[in-house]
Formats: structure tokens, sequence, C-alpha cells
């Protein structure tokens, strides 16, 4: 049979199984295109309820030879992150004090059993070895790691130059971070201002993700444009991004404001869009504390009975006060010990318990 595509209904229902930075699972001879190729598909039954014969998120299925067998992929299936093995977390900016040479607070972070995974935001001009060590560290207490480049000068830039930067320094450097162990690329922190349209963004990330898949052949964690905002940009850029293998991330506070389309401040409808996408998503950032009219927490609810991973923003390194520790670094960033803050209850309980084993 030759590559090129053929529709029909499945075989059988299945469900994905996870290896390599998703946890054990079924090597088998299906698997959904542009997902990562460690992530593979074992037949189980169908969920009650589920239409028979129908591809999830309404994909068409395709069957391609690979070797003496064959591999049937599904085109369009729309997964949350958590179904990819991301557990709810914390962001981390050490960049911005003693040059990075901060301690994290492990043991009191180790304590928190909500917090499975670390998204780390690193700064260029880091050096390659203090990043190395942070994402070590992270890695040897056992969270999964999502790498962030962060050019703070160009949060909400509509360069595409400083885009493909941030892919030319992920192919400069994803090696040496790799050595860490298994890790997840946040291509760049919130490229993209609420000027962004569906063809501006996806132009730009295509040029970016084709630098970054020279080294690197993971999902790909994609800041929706206007400060990870603008929902509906994202949704209808989804099918203009080339590469499938993407997780979009949205970031959520009361200052969210959404300008494409309803312009107005972000409301559970808008997170329902991006949704729409297909794409998986998770909330990369999460806050409390600033001015603004959009329902942060109704928002964070919302997207947490959808099964999207959330990521507190942020354990320590945030500027405008809100640190779940404290000592922050700014105060003191040579610390050792660190004590829960007066902000750490309001967005640690919205994070969840993990599922026991």
């Amino acid at each position: 049979m030759r590559p090129e595509a053929l529709r029909l209904n499945p075989p059988e229902p299945f469900a994905l199984q996870m290896k390599g930075i998703f946890g054990s699972g079924v090597v088998d001879s299906v698997r959904p295109v542009g997902l990562p190729r460690a992530l593979m598909c074992a037949h189980i039954p169908r969920a009650s309820g589920d239409p028979a014969g129908v591809p999830p998120a309404g994909g068409a299925w395709r069957v391609v030879r690979v070797g003496v067998g064959l591999t049937v992929a599904l085109l369009g299936l729309g997964l949350h992150a958590a179904t990819l093995g991301f557990g709810d977390g914390v962001n981390l900016q050490p960049s911005y004090f003693n040059a990075g040479q901060v301690d994290f607070g492990w043991k009191l972070m180790r304590a928190q059993p909500r917090i499975q995974t670390v998204r780390v935001e690193i700064e260029p001009s880091i050096p390659i070895g203090t990043a190395k060590r942070w994402l070590t560290e992270a890695q040897a207490q056992g969270y999964g790691v999502i790498a962030t480049y962060h050019h703070a000068r160009f949060n909400g830039s509509d360069s595409v130059e400083e885009l493909l930067n941030a892919a030319k320094w992920w192919r400069a450097n994803y090696g040496a971070l790799r050595e860490t162990g298994p890790l997840t690329i946040n291509l760049m922190n919130e490229w993209g201002s609420h000027k962004q349209r569906p063809q501006s963004f996806a132009d730009a990330y295509n040029q970016a993700i084709k630098l970054v898949r020279e080294v690197y052949d993971g999902p790909i964690v994609v800041d929706i444009p206007g400060w990870a905002q603008e929902t509906h940009v994202a949704r209808e850029a989804a099918t203009l991004i080339e590469d499938t293998n993407i997780i979009f991330s949205v970031h959520i506070y009361a200052s969210g404001w959404v300008e494409y389309g309803p312009r107005h401040w972000m409301t559970t409808a808008d997170l329902d869009a991006l949704e729409a996408s297909g794409r998986p998503v998770l909330v990369g950032e999460f806050g409390g504390r600033r001015k603004g009219r959009a329902d942060w927490s109704a928002l964070v609810d919302h997207a947490r009975a959808k099964g999207w991973t959330l990521l507190a923003w942020a354990w320590n390194g945030d500027g405008e006060g809100m640190n779940m520790v404290r000592p922050t670094w700014s105060e003191k960033p040579q610390a050792t010990r660190f004590s829960p803050s007066s902000y750490f209850r309001q967005v640690y309980s919205k994070l969840r318990e993990p599922k026991r084993k």
C-alpha cells in the first residue's frame, strides 16, 4: 500500500499508551499523526457513549506502511496536555537573581503533592551550564520538566526575528539541556501581541518550528499570542500551523484580554474557543494578583474541569508579588530556607491532587 491518505473507519476503538517522557506504555503498530513517535496505541474497549466508527475530534483515519506492518494514524485528534502526562505544577523564574545562582527550596516543594510539573523560564543570557543545573535538580526531584525560552525584553513582541532567535537558541542548546533528562520545549514565552492574526501567527511559528525540529521531535508548547491570551487567534491558526505536534498554552490572570473576535475581558467562552482548536492545551501560567476584570479564578476552574494541566505562577522569581514562597529571590537571592507565603494557598488550592498509582 502506498503512503498517501486512505479514509476508513478505525478497525477498533483505541486509547493512547505513552512512552518516554510521558510514562511507560505499549509499543504497537498504531500511532496518531503529529504526536511524538513515542506515543503508540493499543486496542482497548471503546468508552460508553462514543459513537461507533467516528474518529475522535472529527479526525480522518489514514493507513501508511511502516516496514512490513501498517500504521493507522489519526488526523485532528484533540487531546488535553494532562492526557499527555503533564501533572499540575508551578513556574520557576530564576534567571534574574544572583545570576541564576539560587536555591529552589526543593524540600518544601516536595512536601506539596499537587506539584508534579515545573515550567522553568530560561533567559538566553544565562550560561547554559547554569540552566543545566536547574533542570538537573528538577529531574532529580522527579518532576516533569517544561523548559521555556524567556527573553523578557520581547514578551509580547511581534518580531519574527526574535521568535527565530528563540528557535535557533533551542537548536544550539537543546542537546546540552537534554543531557539532564527528558524535557518538553516551550519555544518562547509570550511571543506575539494582541495585534497578531491567525495567518501571521502561523507563518511565524511555521518558520520557528522547522528550526527546532532539526534537533527535537517531541511536543512543542506554543504560547498563544497576545501575552498568551488570544484564544480565537490560536483556534484559527491551528489548521495553518503545519506541525501538529504542538500544545497550545494560555496564561490566565485578571488582566486577561481578548482583542481578536469578541474584544472583551477573557471569559470561559474564550477557553472553549481554544479547546475547539483540536490541539492539546495547558494553562502555562495563572495567578491572582493582577488588576483587571477577567475572573481568573473562574477561568482556572473552567480549565481544570476540562482536564487541562494547570501551572501556577510562580513558586519564586516573580516581580509583582505572586511568589508562593518567602523569602523571595528578589529579597534574599542567597536564601536556602523557605516557607509558604500568604499568596501560596490562593494558587496551590487550584491544583489537583495527583492520581494514586
